[in-house]
């Protein structure tokens, strides 16, 4: 295998050869024994949280530092988060190896409400190990038994294959259960001698950007043809193979694996998918969005400051008390490139939607686990449970349970159990909805993000949109599912509508009865606006009419200076009206273009009819005028001579506003 395909969770861990001679025993010789929960390590595990149970299969477990084979185990435990623990003594339960599912590493376990099902992964290579054919293994959780469902196929459907096409075990894809919708995802990943059976080891591995798809059993799917009608999927379940939706086929639709997958409510019929970091190509400030409903990716840009690019993060999403926001918490991993340089990561980010805002969680002076790779991470309660990864190796073992809490976004010694929640762990206001977000009982929206889009820890977000525009898709036609929240004395802090696709995205608020600090300071801005839009508009109107009657004034002046009869200055008493000049002798004034750059030439005319040159003044400097009728007054007021200017009737509307009464 050539090093540049090795990546996620295995990329940096020197591994030996086997030795010479070394076998391992037939699986049917193989005993079955209760799980060994006290390891070294774990990591690349597959996981499955159903009503407050955390279950985990497989990966990689070592029982000394540096253990260099023999990594890979079929082994099965549970955790207990109905129950409170510290993080040094979780509540877990070693469950029976099973003698037919195959030891795998970085595949998926999918859920339903009463069953776990086993997709995908890589068996072993050190020591090598042959993949058999793919079957699906089912574990039906109210009689503890793994059930076999041999040679599944697919089934043709809305942007798949031809169907009737074998389903292929395949590895390092991102993986996720959607039990309100009855249906399992794996996207993308790889096929290689370590994963299919009958690979050549002369065969490169084969990169992916299919999405494959199982319905599960009793549940309905529109999308394939197979169950057109609202028919429902047999015992085995029904599988689709997406491979043409949308720009799924284009050259901007990379390749990856290792990257994480997460489920969000509302915005289309059924939902959508976002997928998230991964190698070989993909990016973390674009995300690649998949409307269930339709069977179509699309491409959605985010907005602040965003973390590098990484592979076998994990990802969970907690909702909102009144779902106007959909909280992606994302954690750990590891660079890709360069290769046999890997270094694990111990930073939080979290990705708000619909805002599409990366917010980087400040986890400053607290108790952080040490970086890693490959964790198995649920969210109960609002607290995110983290289990295994891998740590490098430099740390000799790692206890592997981790809790952090959601809201307060810090890393905490305890799991605490909380009362009073459904078997599907939502928010209250939401357990009315089987789309309701699981796992999000007891969150509240953390100050950081609050600032971000506004709102306060029930919900009520004011960015209801991307803050980079969606041109298509769920994001640019639909909206969250929003719901009511009243505080414990029955007020209504939040009243949102209902999941549909409308013409514009973003929830809608039809009422706030509690204290809302973002929609009051959005209250006052709009109010200021409004008043000074008002101002604006008043003040133009004053100035139009002080500008059309100082334009008509110039022209009287110009008429009269040129002799016209009968034509009377508006700035100019007449000779019978006296003259506030020191001599007695009024003055008018006409204005002659000298035609150089626009100035004028000033030329006087006394009252006795004797015209006389004056020295020109300045430009833009008009001579005083005199007069005590109510014209010339008004006249003064008229700039004293100036073209009136817009700015001038802002400072003084007043006093504008005088002059176009008085004339």
């Amino acid at each position: 295998m050539s090093g540049a395909s090795v990546i996620g969770a295995r990329a940096g861990v020197i591994r030996k050869t086997q030795p010479e001679g070394e076998k391992s025993l037939p699986r049917d010789l193989q005993t079955r024994a209760n799980t060994d929960t006290d390891v070294c390590s774990r990591f690349s595990a597959q996981s499955a949280l159903v009503n407050g149970t955390m279950y985990v299969y497989g990966g990689h477990s070592t029982q000394e530092p540096g253990q260099p084979s023999g990594t890979w185990t079929n082994d099965f435990f549970t955790v207990d988060l109905s129950k409170s623990w510290d993080i040094s003594a979780p509540v877990v339960s070693g469950l029976p190896q099973p003698s037919g599912p195959p030891a795998v590493a970085n595949g998926y376990l999918w859920n339903s409400y009463d069953s776990l099902y086993l997709y995908g992964g890589i068996v072993s290579d050190t020591p090598p190990a042959i993949p058999d054919p793919y079957s699906l293994w089912e574990y039906q959780i109210k009689s503890a038994k793994w059930i076999e469902h041999q040679n599944p196929k697919t089934s043709s459907g809305n942007n798949s294959d031809t169907g009737n096409q074998a389903v292929l075990r395949t590895g390092e894809g991102a993986g996720i259960s959607i039990p309100e919708l009855g249906r399992g995802y794996f996207f993308a990943g790889h096929s290689d001698h370590f994963t299919t059976a009958g690979w050549s080891i002369d065969i490169a591995r084969i990169y992916l950007k299919s999405l494959l798809e199982f319905t599960f059993p009793g549940y309905t799917n529109d999308g394939v043809k197979d169950l057109a009608g609202g028919k429902t999927a047999g015992s085995d379940g029904v599988w689709r193979n997406v491979t043409q939706g949308g720009i799924q086929d284009t050259a901007k639709f990379p390749s990856r694996a290792d990257g994480a997958l997460v489920y969000v409510p509302g915005f289309g019929a059924e939902g959508m998918l976002l997928s998230i970091g991964g190698g070989t190509n993909s990016q973390m400030n674009v995300i690649d969005v998949y409307d269930i409903a339709t069977s179509t990716w699309y491409k959605q840009a985010t907005s602040g400051k965003y973390p590098s690019l990484r592979v076998n993060p994990c990802a969970v999403a907690a909702s909102a008390p009144d779902g106007s926001s959909t909280n992606i918490y994302l954690y750990g991993g590891q660079n890709l490139q360069p290769y046999g340089q890997q270094i694990q990561k111990d930073d939080m980010w979290i990705l708000t939607v619909p805002s599409f805002t990366w917010i980087e969680v400040d986890t400053k002076g607290q108790s952080v686990p040490p970086a890693r790779v490959g964790a198995s991470c649920s969210i109960w309660n609002g607290q995110i449970v983290v289990v295994g990864g891998y740590t490098g190796p430099d740390l000799s073992c790692d206890s592997g349970f981790y809790v952090f809490s959601a809201t307060d976004l810090k890393w905490q010694n305890n799991y605490n159990a909380l009362t009073g929640s459904n078997t599907q762990n939502q928010q209250v206001t939401q357990q009315k909805d089987l789309q309701g977000l699981s796992g999000s009982y007891g969150y509240q929206v953390p100050g950081a993000v609050q600032s971000v889009i506004g709102g306060d820890s029930k919900g009520g977000a004011t960015i209801t949109a991307p803050a980079q525009a969606a041109t298509a898709g769920p994001l640019a036609s639909g909206k969250p599912i929003t719901y009511t929240v009243t505080n414990s004395n029955g007020a209504v802090v939040t009243q949102t509508g209902t999941s549909s696709v409308t013409s514009s995205g973003g929830s809608s608020n039809d009422g706030d009865d509690g204290p809302n600090i973002g929609a009051i300071v959005a209250g006052v801005v709009a109010g200021c606006f409004a008043i000074l839009a008002a101002y604006l508009g008043f003040c133009a109107w004053v100035y139009r009419r002080q500008l059309a009657l100082y334009k008509n004034h110039v022209a009287m002046a110009q008429r009269a200076a040129a002799g016209a009869p009968n034509e009377k200055s508006s700035f100019l008493p007449s000779s019978t009206e006296g003259s506030s000049q020191p001599n007695g002798k009024g003055t008018s004034l006409t204005d002659q273009s000298s035609g150089v750059g626009g100035s004028s030439r000033l030329t006087a005319s006394n009252s006795n009819g004797q015209d006389g040159a004056v020295p020109p003044l300045p430009t833009g400097v008009w001579p005083p005028v005199g007069g005590n009728s109510t014209a010339n007054s008004s006249n003064e007021d008229l700039m004293v001579g100036h073209e009136p200017s817009f700015v001038g009737v802002l400072l003084n509307p007043r006093r504008s506003l005088r002059v176009i009464n008085r004339d």
